[in-house]
């Protein structure tokens, strides 16, 4: 098999496994979506947020030290100990329940049946918020976050395929690991919403808010499970992301390149949100292989966008979403 053609099978598993990590993104805000109609703009930012606070966590950092040093002239930092990394984590889903909870408290409550323009200028305020309050809260350098998954090359699939073709396919390991977790992910998010009463009830309140509470369904305590839910796929993404690049504000970003993953996928189907990112994941890559040298390279930076605004013309509603008929 020409080198060539082993070369782009490798670029497009490669982009499988990117199209995976972008998809850990868009599920939270399906869940959103799926539950008030709204597009969260805070998503990326909660992923940020509760990598800021898993690796301040496990490094016994001390919050809002920045802060009490510049008050009272103190020189604290740390606690003086570290945390396990699964109480981190624990301690991490926690703070995402407790956000949730303030969120529906706060903002969410007093926002019911207004229009969804309102409630997306809600989340986009409640986005810098939380990327202000996590930079006071925990420090705005770079952190390395490491929870133990396995990093670097995978030396089996490099041995596979360079006995069967001559050629050794690199394929991160923490690729494969994010690829796993997204399916189960995906599997268990899928059953809830489709097989329990609360994920009924969340349907329920996404197509109607006044219909829900006139059955008994409580419009808050949904919002508040969905909040949570999703603060535990921003975890998850945060995590995978945080071991890659490492956590920094840029991490908030990764929102952006949700968007066509969505808009392929359908702002409602959370199957719809993996298939979107595999498409958009090996789409940039194989793009930028096969056009890229002929104009200049860098085309990963728009070519998700372009695509996104072809189905947007052709088919509005996603490959999964749902299509609405609205008589007039």
């Amino acid at each position: 098999m020409p080198d060539q053609v082993l070369f782009a099978i490798e670029v497009m598993l490669n982009g499988l496994m990117a199209g995976v990590m972008y998809a850990l993104v868009a599920l939270g805000f399906v869940l959103i979506f799926k539950a008030s109609g709204i597009f969260n703009f805070a998503q990326g930012v909660m992923a940020l947020f509760a990598a800021l606070t898993l690796v301040g966590f496990q490094s016994g950092q001390i919050p809002f030290a920045h802060l009490i040093n510049a008050i009272f002239g103190t020189r604290l930092h740390h606690f003086g100990f570290t945390m396990p990394t699964v109480l981190a984590i624990l301690g991490t889903m926690a703070v995402m329940v407790l956000f949730a909870f303030l969120v529906e408290r706060l903002v969410l409550k007093h926002l019911v049946n207004q229009p969804a323009i309102i409630l997306f200028m809600a989340t986009i305020g409640l986005a810098w918020f939380l990327e202000g309050l996590g930079d006071i809260m925990w420090g705005a350098e770079i952190k390395r976050l490491d929870v133990g998954l396995p990093m670097g090359m995978s030396g089996l699939i490099d041995e596979v395929t360079y006995n069967w073709f001559g050629y050794g396919f690199y394929i991160d390991r923490l690729d494969i690991v994010a690829a796993m977790v997204a399916a189960v992910l995906v599997v268990a998010l899928t059953l809830f919403s489709q097989y329990t009463k609360q994920g009924r009830a969340l349907r329920a309140v996404a197509d109607d808010h006044q219909a829900a509470l006139s059955v008994g369904i409580s419009l808050r305590a949904i919002w508040v499970l969905v909040w949570s839910i999703s603060g535990f796929v921003a975890l998850v993404a945060g995590i995978m992301w945080g071991a890659k690049s490492g956590v920094q504000f840029s991490l908030s970003l990764i929102a952006l390149k949700a968007l066509p993953v969505l808009m392929l996928g359908g702002f409602t189907s959370i199957p719809g949100a993996i298939v979107g990112g595999l498409i958009i994941g090996v789409g940039e890559k194989l793009f930028e292989f096969t056009v890229g040298p002929m104009i200049g390279g860098a085309t990963e930076n728009w070519f998700a966008y372009m695509l996104a605004l072809v189905f947007l013309v052709f088919r509005p509603q996603g490959l999964f979403g749902e299509k609405i008929i609205e008589r007039v």
